[in-house]
């Protein structure tokens, strides 16, 4: 008889957040680091910190690839991260992004869950 292990929200959070992060590295991967372009992706990079807003953390407008350095290194490189973003989604939804930079949410277990099934699947394309 299996025994179904239970993950804690907390968990839950970390292995969606691992799943979205590899999606977006693989969205992202062609276009070079959102900030610099120059380099190659290897990060996924939010543009409102995860610390900011919950609301924001799994937004797909909000995390965009970026290469260690600027993301790492030069702490988002937000001045240019922001231009190339707005080249990429407009500034409407950039605006959206800052309007609701302080939006808290709680994620329920069912919405960690289906995030987890979903960004698992689009890694798998």
């Amino acid at each position: 008889m299996k025994v179904k292990v239970v993950k804690s929200l907390p968990e839950l959070k970390k292995t969606a957040q691992k799943y979205f992060n590899s999606y977006i590295r693989l969205r992202d991967s062609d276009l070079g680091c959102i900030s610099c372009v120059k380099y190659e992706v290897d990060h996924a990079g939010h543009y409102i910190a995860q610390g900011s807003s919950g609301a924001l953390r799994y937004n797909e407008d909000n995390v965009q690839g970026q290469c260690r350095n600027c993301n790492v290194w030069l702490h988002g490189n937000l001045i240019e991260y922001r231009l190339n973003l707005v080249k990429k989604i407009g500034e409407d939804r950039v605006k959206y992004l800052e309007d609701h930079r302080h939006d808290i949410k709680k994620w329920t277990r069912e919405e960690l869950e289906y995030l987890i099934s979903k960004y698992k699947k689009l890694c798998q394309v």
